[in-house]
């Protein structure tokens, strides 16, 4: 048409410039401009028509006066987004603007070339290097200009000023994503490339220089636009760059293929990378890239001699990286084993090198650990991992530098480390365990010199970042497995440090004490001791928490004093001073020796008021003592006893020397009394450390007869500087609570060694407290607050509590006994949660000027009312009995505060409001004692208290380490027995509020784990009574509150995928055991779920069934249990396997089993029912076995109901369906039932009859469970000789011969054979296996059920909180049940063809691409003759050109081939005429092909077809998701529009996407991430379709260009 179009034009006018000038004339629009480009094709066709000269003049007149004009006014597009028509309009302007001036470049010959001055020009608006450049729209205007004069510049003439353009070409290119980058790399950068050598140098230079922006998208977008230049097939010009040879043009494909996160630029890194090995196979000469790295090999090289190995390689190689593009791990999982065989490529075995560079493999490695697919990182860590377990690899630092990079930042992952489908929980992480292997064997073959550095480099990556608990806990572990080496120096030591402080911000304090466990075994294990001093070790153990790790005692503790011992004289000396100033030694003995006496040593100078020494200090020398001690012990373990004495004796004289002067020497330096103090106190908590046992502990034994010789003087010093006033300033406060402090581990000393008469302790006690209560008494005289006075008023106050507590620890202190003594007259009348008030405005800046360890004044006016109530909290107690029921009773008020409990409750409520949370401990303790005295009398105080306390609970999180301890408290208030039993007693607002409060409690231990344990424990507890004590009001309670033992028996939240993890790993680290020192020093808190339902159950196993209370107590819980599975299966009709609705039914009839020893007959009567009623229910496995062995042990204990179970057989056939399983499935057990009926023939008899007419069954399954009955009845009648049923004999006979003789039709005679061997029926024994673990942990297990709810029987036995029952021997399985492994008869065969993967031929799982043909010479005419079958049927044909070149399925072509046909497409481009030939093709396309014109272009050809078609004003359309790609459902279609469709496989190739003017994608919903390429297709021909339409039917759409022409026509006449 565009010919016919130009011909009618010329044939109007005589003179070409005349109708030039016309059609420069007038308002400019996309249908004039393309007119004027056909106009002036023609003219350059026909050699200058109708005028020589003129015809240039005017030529330059239009190409400077018009279309320069008028690509600078597009290109500068006003502000705002245009829409998608006028930006459609704009696109076709620009580009045949460009075709049009490139034909007047032409036309414009002449000395001055049109050409080299509007590339001047076109530079200029470039901007010079090194400048910005200029607005957007000017850039692409230029970039237009050049990319449409380049082809007409001259090589030689014109060579500087291509040089120029392709660089200011390529600073654009490289500078951003804008709208002139894309041109200049996609449009002019080519061009450029085509017009000489000069200039494909000087794109070249830029490229692969060193300095610039190094942004990978850009650098390949560039590459690929050019590849057909810097990679040329031959014959190629010797003066090209061969980009093969270039070793940072392989980093830049390599950082593509590995580390881009955009699809289209990893395409473009693969087509970089094929089309190289492409053009090597074709050139044949040897190729090598650059010199060697060091010993490796090239990243790129070439040789004939091993084409075939090469081409293997790399075409396994790029269908591997093509494969990682579906991220869809069912279809990348079978390419993953055929990594192995890359590996077996690149590595010579005998040579032992690599014979292809590693960083190739590695880039595959970082593909897939960066994917957003996390199933796919996890498959590609750990086939990394398994790389050496069959293969020994050559070293490469580029396995270095992916373990320390990409590697290490996967790992970091938590999901990661989750447990394998069927693994059991605490087994372990598969990828932990994987990763431990793998770091040992990578280290082991580092060579010596390499080894240091990895390890080093390896900690620093660990301490770079914030890591999770499981991570961090799996690197540690190991780290501690690598075989002893001397790696690592200070540097080393200090970044371990550095991890150690990581581990410190999780909260979960197992794996954080794991974690450090395994980092102080990594030291001992890597430390070169030479590099290190004993400053430095004991620096790096001061980072453990030694309450979660380093405890005395442990086995880790044990292993770092061999360590000590065995390394004691190789450490090196420190470079550096101690914080001590002492002399470095490298002998441990003396090393303490000296630390001991440089930290006792008095301070030269020391100020008048100064604040309390660093506790850290105190700590380090204290664990260094008792290290060293214990070293000396290993060195004469069987030595004498006095050998350790005297070491210890050694360590500890100074401080023990001036312990004993501290009495007596008034003038001893502050400083160095809190030292000693300091130490004394650290040494008594790291050697009574929990995780140590102290009753045969030499050790403690003498620290603590060295302790008791000071304590006189210890105690003289303490009550002198509380009598005689000398703690007076801020600084004294941290003072007075030392002074406490270890006059509180004093009197526990002496108490755990035997209280003494003329004991030092009771010397102190009286004198403090008198003191004390004098201080009190004399503050009161209404003088005004100073500081020093507020301060010994504080001081005072704390002392006294120290001592009311010491008193209540020890009763024979109490020397009053219940006499109201001056202590309890004055704490009984003392005004309550009265506050310190703040010194006068003239102290408060001494206040504000004393040392930063002093605290707010709040904080220490809140510590003084916590004071008075832990004083208070002591008198309640031991007045408790004299507290009246109601403050109406009148009495003689000698102790107003325990006489008046109101007012004393209603001041606690006002302390709740006043105290932190950290300090309302006291308060709850007052509480407890008052709310049962008040509960009767004043119930709305005690709710008021109840709201008030949970209000403060349910605020605080459970990570602080107060929630804890406030949480139980509170518990023990709110649910002591006294008040459950009162609020139920008079079912007051009470009642229903400790319910309400109950409720609240369970909802929140869904977030906040651990709390419903501790409600349940202490409650249960306090139920518990022996036997022969029995409290009827204790479990009287109990019955009234029975809600709460049910929501234990069923509690248990389903967590997410995370919690999960966690509770997984803690559980493997608790399977440890004593291997790991965590579990010895950190208690186990037991808060997982399960300690709920174990408490629950071991409660109800201690009930006494011929207890009448106890018996009512089970059988209503029972009764509720039964509601409760009523319930929740009407909830839902129909639930899943390992539902949270499952789960709870299953934990129902747990429980019942449990119950079961305690029903009578006479209850299974109310009952009876309702089991059975559950068996008809549609239940999970699960379930079933628990109805069906109930129901078998009530028959067998009362056979008095089987006239109810064959009722059970009389249902009609559609209410029984296929529950009547569950009854045929009790009848299997026949034998256990008829156990204790004498006569057992009428048993039989109406067995017999229930069964055999269900062995007659439609349904297979059913069948199946009679027939196993009748086995198990007619073997009963054949062993009593029962002859009455010999009518019978055939039948039954023949019923079971023919299942058991049946031929193989399906999986009838396996499935026969697997419900015999079924557990159930083969080796359960309903009586023998009646135990808790057969109930909680073997039946879950073998019936499929989630691990999370299997409960090992050894869980049971660690929960001590509730004793065991007398016959814990029914604990344990004592059959062979607990050694079977999951099954299930109805499940199919898994694994059967689990080997057959690895022994198919080499990539049959996985669909090839085909590899292109060579390029050929493209036809000189590509304007082929359609064929004119459909235009003489009259069909109307569209503008919309379909090309499938890239599409290689016959299948796929015949379908595109048929719609194209279908919806009027004017053409199909395919890569070869001869695939309509093909039955597939033919079987899809149903003869469209006759009717629909088909076009032959083959892939190398399509760059050339589509510019051409560029030129003709087509717009290029590709149907590939980019990151700019147009939503489908948002594009307009132009009417002359091109659709090129992508390969089934790769998509559009890299060097294609330069040429397409816009991307368009389909908008997606669901998982998948692509369509077939017919279907993709098919979409996007009906869109433009029905656009096409709209527009038609659409006045204001219909444009026409022969209406314009005509218009022209009239204009020129």
């Amino acid at each position: 048409m565009e010919g016919v179009l130009a011909e009618a034009l010329l044939a109007q006018s005589r003179d070409p410039r005349e109708l030039l000038r016309t059609l420069c004339g007038g308002e400019a629009s996309a249908e004039r401009v393309e007119t004027l480009r056909f106009l002036l094709r023609r003219l350059e066709d026909e050699g200058a028509r109708g005028g020589g000269a003129a015809l240039s003049e005017a030529a330059r007149e239009v190409a400077t006066g018009y279309l320069v004009p008028l690509l600078r006014g597009r290109g500068a597009r006003p502000a705002g987004a245009p829409g998608p028509d006028a930006a459609q309009a704009r696109g076709r302007e620009l580009r045949a603007a460009g075709a049009a001036l490139r034909s007047c470049a032409r036309l414009a010959g002449g000395p001055a070339p049109l050409a080299a001055s509007l590339a001047e020009e076109a530079l200029r608006d470039l901007g010079a290097p090194g400048s910005a450049p200029g607005p957007a729209g000017v850039a692409e205007a230029a970039v237009e200009v050049l990319a449409a004069v380049a082809p007409c510049l001259r090589p030689r003439e014109d060579g500087p000023l291509l040089e120029r353009a392709a660089q200011a070409a390529l600073r654009l290119a490289l500078a951003g994503d804008g709208e002139a980058a894309a041109l200049a790399a996609g449009r002019l950068l080519p061009a450029l490339g085509r017009g000489g050598a000069a200039a494909l140098r000087a794109v070249w230079g830029g490229l692969v220089a060193p300095a610039g922006p190094d942004r990978v998208d850009l650098r390949l977008q560039v590459l690929s636009a050019l590849a057909e230049r810097l990679l040329p097939e031959p014959p190629a010009q010797q003066t090209s760059p061969d980009a093969r040879c270039c070793s940072r043009f392989w980093r830049t494909v390599q950082a593509g293929l590995g580390r881009a996160e955009d699809a289209l630029t990893r395409k473009r890194a693969r087509y970089l990378l094929q089309r190289a090995v492409q053009v090597s196979a074709e050139r044949g000469a040897h190729c090598t890239c650059g010199p060697r790295e060091g010993n490796g090999p090239s990243l790129f090289w070439w040789s004939e001699k091993k084409k075939d190995e090469l081409l293997k390689f790399w075409e396994n190689y790029i269908l591997i990286m093509e494969t990682l593009e579906g991220n869809q791990i069912h279809v990348i999982k079978p390419v993953l084993p055929k990594l192995n065989s890359l590996f077996e490529y690149a590595v010579s075995e005998e040579n032992a090198c690599w014979i292809f560079h590693p960083s190739w493999h590695m880039c595959i490695y970082k593909r897939m650990l960066e994917s957003e697919n996390k199933i796919l990182t996890k498959e590609g860590v750990i086939h990394f991992l398994e790389l050496y377990e069959t293969k020994v690899l050559p070293f490469s630092p580029e396995f270095s530098e992916f373990i320390i990079g990409p590697l290490m930042d996967a790992l970091s992952e938590s999901s990661l480390y989750s447990r394998s489908p069927g693994q059991l929980i605490g087994s372990g992480s598969p990828l932990g365990l994987k990763l431990q292997k793998f770091l040992v064997t990578y280290i082991s073959l580092l060579p010596e010199e390499i080894k240091s550095i990895f390890l080093l480099q390896f900690i620093q990556k660990m301490r770079s970042r914030h890591w999770c608990a499981v991570p961090i806990l799996f690197l540690s572990k190991a780290l501690a497995s690598v075989p002893r080496c001397k790696a690592l120096g200070l540097e080393g030591l200090l970044a371990l440090r550095d991890v150690l402080q990581c581990t410190m911000i999780t909260h979960q304090i197992l794996l954080r004490g794991a974690a450090q466990c395994y980092l102080l075994q990594t030291a001992m294990n890597l430390v070169d001791v030479e590099k290190v001093s004993l400053s430095d070790v004991s620096a790096f153990l001061m980072s453990l928490r030694q309450e979660e790790s380093l405890g005395r005692g442990t086995s880790l503790w044990t292993e770092l004093c061999d360590w000590l011992h065995v390394n004691e004289s190789c450490f090196g000396q420190s470079s550096t001073c101690t914080s001590f100033g002492l002399h470095e030694t490298s002998s441990l003995n003396a090393y303490v020796k000296n630390l001991v006496q440089e930290y006792i040593k008095a301070p030269v100078w020391e100020k008048e008021k100064c604040g309390m020494p660093d506790w850290s200090e105190a700590r380090l020398v204290a664990l260094m003592v008792l290290l060293a001690v214990d070293v000396e012990g290993t060195k004469s373990q069987y030595s004498e006893k006095r050998i350790t004495q005297n070491v210890l004796r050694i360590f500890l004289d100074p401080l023990l020397d001036a312990l004993m002067k501290l009495g007596t020497n008034a003038y001893m330096p502050l400083l160095k009394t809190d030292r000693c103090l300091q130490l004394l106190l650290k040494l008594l908590h790291t050697c009574l450390f929990k995780g140590s046992s102290t009753q045969d502990d030499e050790v403690f034994t003498l620290l603590q007869n060295f302790v008791m010789s000071a304590t006189e003087s210890i105690s003289d010093f303490i009550l002198r500087r509380f009598t005689m006033n000398e703690l007076s300033s801020v600084s004294d406060l941290d003072r007075c609570h030392l002074y406490l402090k270890v006059l509180t581990e004093l009197t526990q000393l002496h108490l755990k060694v035997g209280w003494k008469s003329g004991n030092p302790i009771w010397r102190v006690i009286s004198p403090l407290k008198n003191m004390s209560i004098r201080h009190l008494q004399d503050m009161d005289s209404g003088q005004e607050p100073t500081l020093e006075k507020q301060i010994q008023r504080l001081v005072s106050m704390a002392a006294l509590a120290m001592v009311c507590e010491a008193t209540d620890q020890k009763p024979e202190l109490q020397l009053d006994l219940l006499d109201a003594g001056p202590m309890e007259r004055f704490l009984a009348s003392l005004q309550l949660n009265q506050t310190l008030q703040k010194p006068y405005p003239e102290e408060q800046s001494s206040f504000f000027e004393e040392s930063s360890s002093s605290q707010g004044w709040g904080k220490i006016a809140a510590q003084y009312i916590h004071d008075q109530w832990v004083c208070l909290s002591f008198l309640l107690k031991k007045y408790h009995t004299l507290i009246p029921a109601s403050e109406g009773e009148h009495l003689e008020l000698i102790l107003p505060a325990v006489q008046m409990p109101g007012r004393t409750l209603q001041s606690a409520l006002d302390a709740l409001t006043i105290l932190p949370s950290d300090q309302v401990l006291p308060v709850f303790c007052c509480m407890k004692i008052l709310v049962p005295k008040l509960l009767a009398s004043s119930e709305s105080l005690c709710i008021e208290a109840f709201d008030m306390a949970w209000k403060i609970i349910s605020s605080l999180s459970n990570t602080q380490l107060i929630f804890w301890s406030n949480l139980k408290a509170f518990v023990q208030f709110v649910f002591d027995t006294k008040v459950l039993t009162i609020a139920a007693k008079i079912k007051g607002q009470a009642y229903f509020k400790i319910k309400e409060i109950m409720c609240k409690m369970i909802e929140m231990s869904a977030v906040k784990t651990g709390v419903f344990n501790t409600l349940i424990s202490y409650c249960c507890q306090s139920w518990m009574v022996p036997a022969s004590s029995v409290s009827q009001g204790s479990l009287s309670s109990a019955n009234n509150y029975s809600e709460l033992v049910l929501e234990a028996c069923i509690f248990g939240t389903v967590f997410r995928r995370d919690q999960r993890l966690v509770q997984d790993v803690q559980t493997f680290i608790e399977n440890l055991g004593h291997d790991c020192a965590a579990n010895v020093v950190i208690e186990n808190t037991k808060r997982e779920d399960h300690y709920v339902r174990i408490c629950a159950v071991k409660f109800l196993c201690l009930l006494d069934g011929s207890n009448m209370s106890h018996k009512l107590l089970m059988e209503d819980l029972a009764i509720k249990l039964l509601d409760k599975d009523e319930v929740v299966s009407k909830s839902r009709t129909r639930y899943y396997v390992n539902s949270q609705q499952h789960r709870v039914k299953n934990r129902i009839w747990q429980i019942l089993l449990v119950l079961f020893p305690s029903f009578d007959q006479n209850f299974l009567n109310r009952i009876i029912d309702k089991i059975f009623q559950a068996g008809f229910i549609n239940n999970q496995a699960s379930i079933k076995y628990y109805i069906e062995w109930i129901i078998i042990l009530i028959l067998n204990k009362f056979p008095q109901f089987l006239p109810k179970f064959w009722d059970c057989f009389s249902y009609g056939e559609e209410n029984l369906k296929t529950s009547i399983c569950t009854f045929l499935s009790v009848l299997s057990h026949l034998d256990i039932i008829t156990q204790n009926i004498p006569e057992k023939k009428l048993t039989l008899k109406q067995a017999l009859s229930a069964v055999l007419h269900w062995c007659f069954h439609p349904n297979f399954s059913v069948r199946l469970y009679a027939l196993v009955a009748l086995k198990k009845i007619w073997s009963m009648c054949k062993t009593w000789h029962i002859e009455e049923f010999g009518a019978l004999t055939s039948i039954v006979e023949s019923s079971l011969n023919q299942v058991e003789n049946m031929h193989g039709v399906g999986n009838a005679k396996k499935n026969w054979q697997r419900i015999q061997d079924h557990f159930f029926f083969a080796t359960f024994h309903p009586l023998n296996d009646y135990c808790l673990e057969t109930i909680f942990y073997i039946l879950p297990r073998l019936s499929g059920l989630v691990e999370d709810e299997w409960i090992a029987i050894n869980k049971f036995t660690r929960f001590t909180d509730i004793p065991s029952d007398a016959g814990l021997q029914w604990y344990l399985s004592p059959t062979q049940l607990r050694e079977l492994k999951p099954g299930d008869w109805a499940q199919q065969d898994i694994g059967s063809n689990s080997g057959e993967a690895d022994n198919q031929p080499e990539w049959t799982d996985v669909q090839k691409k085909s590899t292109p043909g060579k390029n050929t010479v493209p036809d000189a005419d590509l304007e082929l003759v359609f064929p004119d079958r459909a235009a003489k049927l009259g069909k109307s044909m569209s503008r919309l050109i379909v090309v499938a070149s890239l599409i290689d399925k016959p299948t796929n072509l015949g379908g595109l081939c048929r719609t194209c046909e279908v919806f009027g497409a004017s053409a199909l481009i395919v890569t070869s005429l001869q695939s309509i030939n093909d039955r597939q093709f033919q079987h899809l396309s149903v003869s469209a092909e006759q009717w629909l014109p088909l076009v032959e272009v083959k892939p190398p050809q399509l760059t050339d077809y589509l510019q051409q078609k560029k030129s003709e004003g087509y717009t290029i359309i590709g149907v590939e998701q980019t990151a700019k790609s147009v939503d489908l459902t948002q594009y307009c279609f132009p009417e002359k529009s091109l659709l090129l469709l992508g390969n089934e496989r790769e998509g559009i190739p890299a060097n294609l996407i330069q040429q397409l003017d816009v991307c368009v994608e389909i908008p997606q919903q669901g998982i998948i991430r692509s369509l077939n390429v017919h279907v993709s297709g098919a979409l996007l021909i009906w869109e433009y379709t029905r656009q096409q339409l709209l527009r038609q039917g659409d006045p204001s759409h219909q444009i026409c260009a022969f209406s314009e022409t005509s218009y022209w026509f009239g204009q020129m006449k």
